[in-house]
Formats: structure tokens, sequence, C-alpha cells
């Protein structure tokens, strides 16, 4: 399912209109008559209904006088509040605009923050609100008189529907400029909008349905979107399935880096998380202070005592040992509790300009390449970053608050730049490639702030890896099937309290869920 930025949505529009030769005023027509519809299913009962409609003076209020119409015609009470006066409204809108009167709907003009206060008290006998007033181009934030009437409509605890885009939430980013429409259902034209599917846009949109509206396909293939939410059609399309008479050896060997003292659950926790992904075989290197209590964490998982230092951590000592475990292996994963050391430094930085298998940096190994992110243009194989939003500030020497102001933007930005895979987790992860396209994904839950839960995923997508997926089926799989895992706990379980070794276990059935949908599966 393709997820848009405005530029492209926008881009759309003039083409459809322009050279496919379809009028901006059809479009606007089928916006309107599609989000009446939606309006009609979402709330019940709308008949018994007063709806106020508040309006800017561009297309999304065009939109908005077209909605006015077709309540209107339906014998459901509607006044239309236009943010401005009535000759600033201009093109198709003001034809929208025109047609409201011979149906004698009433359009009281609001030209300032004098007149919406005298209006406030009519305004709070309606008893459902459509937004109409700001669509997807804002980019600034929302001040003067458009603030009060946000907070009002916010404020009145009545049900609203939003045009295309919550007012005031930037729809590229998920971020409210200021101020955004809290919605209970948004109708959104086209496509699904990026700032829809992103926290913490989701809250803003509530419900959300797409109206088409006549955008031809080949004009979405000449645009050519770069953003994509993982859905289980998507996710079931990158599930190979395995064949009847497959061994162990068929099935990827993947090497795990990871541990240190109090930090051995970390390392335990990624080989059997990829052991769960399906991977054939996993090797764990540890410290070998740490060995013994590792083979007695670990049963399916091997295990090999690396050189360590005398506090029990790994350093560039190791290095040529790893590089021969290295042989025969068809993923690396290297990380996940194995401190924080000049000597995990150099070791990290001398195994990415050296490897050629596939690998998963999370963790410590992140932090690893912190002030150090151009060691990763030096390197060959190809690599998938799991940070969440500090390390990922810490990777371009930023804050957190920086990164989760644009996820998307910082995702896609330092995956070209480094040509890496990254992983930015979070309330809806974002999955971003070096050629610039973006998935989004929508599974996934707050009971799953709590340890060991990012150890599980790198565990899994470095299973993937090691059966032969490509880096991006890899990551898109992890990402996505932790997290179902995960809101199948919620369900079952309670919100919180689940652990991370439960989502863990949980891995093969998601893996048997998504893959009913594409494979004959013997069931006994």
């Amino acid at each position: 399912m393709y997820l848009v930025t405005a530029d492209e949505m926008r881009e759309m529009d003039r083409q459809t209109i322009e050279s496919f030769g379809l009028p901006g005023r059809i479009l606007m027509e089928n916006a309107g008559r599609g989000a009446t519809r939606i309006l009609l299913n979402r709330f019940d009962h709308l008949c018994d209904f007063d709806v106020g409609v508040v309006a800017g003076r561009g297309n999304n209020g065009g939109d908005g006088f077209v909605i006015a119409r077709y309540l209107t015609q339906k014998g459901i009470p509607v006044a239309v509040y236009l943010l401005g006066k009535k000759d600033q409204v201009k093109g198709d809108a003001e034809a929208n605009l025109k047609l409201l009167e011979p149906l004698n709907i009433n359009v009281i003009e609001l030209e300032n923050a004098g007149q919406f206060k005298d209006q406030k008290s009519s305004m709070s006998q309606h008893n459902l609100w459509v937004d109409a007033i700001f669509g997807t181009g804002l980019n600034s934030d929302v001040r003067g008189y458009f603030r009060d009437v946000i907070e009002f409509i916010n404020q009145s605890n009545k049900p609203v529907l939003s045009v295309d885009i919550p007012s005031g939430l930037n729809a590229d980013t998920g971020q409210p400029c200021g101020i955004s429409v809290r919605a209970h259902a948004t109708a959104t034209f086209g496509f699904a909008k990026l700032g829809h599917m992103t926290c913490p846009g989701v809250s803003y949109t509530g419900n959300l349905d797409i109206v088409d509206i006549g955008i031809p396909p080949h004009i979405v293939k000449i645009v050519n979107p770069l953003q994509i939410l993982l859905t289980p059609e998507v996710i079931s399309k990158k599930l190979v399935p395995r064949a009847p008479d497959a061994h162990k050896g068929d099935t990827g060997h993947l090497l795990v880096i990871a541990g240190s003292t109090g930090k051995t659950g970390a390392a335990a926790m990624t080989a059997a998380s990829a052991v769960r992904a399906g991977a054939g075989l996993v090797t764990i290197g540890v410290p070998k202070q740490l060995n013994p209590i590792m083979e007695t964490l670990v049963v399916e998982s091997m295990t090999w005592p690396l050189p360590d230092t005398p506090e029990g951590l790994l350093d560039e000592s190791s290095f040529e040992e790893i590089m021969d475990l290295l042989s025969g292996k068809q993923a690396l994963a290297i990380g996940p509790g194995i401190g924080m050391t000049e000597g995990i430094k150099s070791l990290v930085h001398r195994i990415l300009q050296e490897i050629s298998v596939p690998l998963v940096i999370d963790a410590d190994g992140l932090n690893a390449l912190a002030g150090h992110a151009d060691i990763l243009k030096k390197s060959g194989a190809p690599i998938i970053l799991t940070p969440h939003p500090g390390e990922m500030a810490r990777l371009v020497d930023t804050t957190s608050r920086e990164i989760q102001q644009d996820r998307i933007g910082s995702a896609r930005h330092f995956s070209r730049r480094f040509n890496v895979h990254l992983v930015l987790k979070g309330a809806r992860t974002v999955i971003a490639h070096p050629d610039g396209t973006v998935f989004i994904n929508p599974t996934g839950n707050s009971g799953m702030a709590s340890g060991g839960m990012g150890d599980v995923l790198t565990g899994m997508i470095a299973g993937f890896l090691a059966q032969g997926y490509a880096p991006e089926s890899a990551a898109h799989l992890g990402v996505y099937l932790h997290g179902s895992g995960a809101d199948y706990l919620a369900r079952k379980k309670g919100p919180v309290g689940f652990l991370a070794s439960e989502v863990m276990n949980r891995i093969p059935e998601e893996i048997r869920r998504i893959a009913n949908r594409n494979w004959k599966l013997e069931t006994g």
C-alpha cells in the first residue's frame, strides 16, 4: 500500500488534471462525495445530528462545501463556517461555494478572532464537526484565530471527521504544526499520507478511510511514491516456502557476536530468536570467561569462546578468530550486550571493513559507530542497522527529539548517505533503504517497551538473512512479525507485562499465520 508525501499527491493531482484531462472540479466532487459516504458509514443516525463544517479558503474548504451540499440533500442540518471572506475563495472551491446558496445553506464568514468569539455560542450547538480548514500543504505553525478554532473543536468533545488530513497535522512527518485537530475519523483522498501512518499523527487521524477520487494507475506509476506501508499482503509475498527435503545445512548458519558480564542474556536471546525465525544453525561468539555461562543458557545454539580482556570483554585481539569463525557462515549479528570500550570500537570498525557476508548491527555495535559513521562507506557487505532514536541521535550527532521530529527524513537521509538499510525502531518503525524507499511498519505496541525486545528483533532479522533473504526482505519480515507477535500477546495477556522471550516464542506461529496466505501448508 503506497503512502505519499504532500508533494507526490500534489503532482498526481496536477498530472491527472493537465495530462489526463480530468478537471479539478471533478476530483473535488469525487472527494466530497466519498467523504460524505464515509461520514454516513462512520456515524450512525447522522440524520439526528446537527453538523458544523469549518472550512478554509482553499481546496480543502472546497471539499467541505461539497460535503455540506450532499448532507443537505439528505436532509441533514448543516452550517458552514468559512474562515475568511467569500470573495477570498477562488477556483474550484469558489464554484462549489456558490452552489450552497441555492440550497439555502448558511455560510457564516469568520474573518478574525472577534467574529469567531461572537459565533462560539451558536457553534457549540453542533454535535458533529467536519474539519476542512487546512489540507496537506501546511508546513508552518498554526497561528492566530485559526489556532483558536482548532482548540475550540478539540475542546468541544464532539465527533470530528477531518477532510484529507486533520487540520494542523504535517502530512509528511505526522507532527502537529503547533496544534492539530484530533479527529475521530479522517477521509483522505487518493492515498494515505505519511503523516497519517506515523506517530504521533496516527492518534490525531483516528479511523482512516481512503477515497478513490479517480487518479489513473499510470500516473501513480509515473510519480512512483517511495513510501510503502507493510501489510499482511506485502509480508506474505516475501516469505519463501522451504523445500520439503531441506536440512539445516541448507537453511543458513548465523554467527552472533554478543554478550559481556551481566549481559549474557542479550546474546542468548539474539541467538534463540534467529533459530525461531528459521535459521538452520547459530554459533555465538562470546568472551572466553563467559563461555561456561553461555553454554548453560542455550540449547539449540553453539558457543565459541573468543579471546578477551581481563575484564571479560572483547577487543581487537578477537578479530582474527572472528574472521575464521565467519568462514561458512551466511550472516553476522553483532552488538547486543558487548559493552562500550575503545577495544570494542576498534573491533567493530575492523570487522566492518573486512567482512563480506551480510550483517546486522545493534546496541553497543551501533554505539561503536557514533562519530565514525563514515566507516560504513568502507564496507563491501550489505549492512542493516537497527537503532532506537537515542542510538540514531548518537550516530548523527543530534538529539532524540530532533530524530523523532522527522523519523522518515532522518532514516532516509542516513540510509542513502551511507548505503545501509536502516531500521529506526519505535512506534511505527521506519525501514529505509539505500535506493530511497521507505517502509512503515504498523505492528507493535507500547507493551514492547521492556528489556530484550531489541535483541529478539536483531536475532529475527539476522536469522532471515542467514537463510538467504535479501536485506530488504529480512528487515521487513523481522520488524513486521516481531510487532505482530507482540500485538497477539497484548490481546491475549494484557497491554503490558509480557516478556521478550514470549514474543520470541511466538515467532513460528506468526510465520505460519502469514505464510497461510500464500503457502499450501500441511495441517494435521
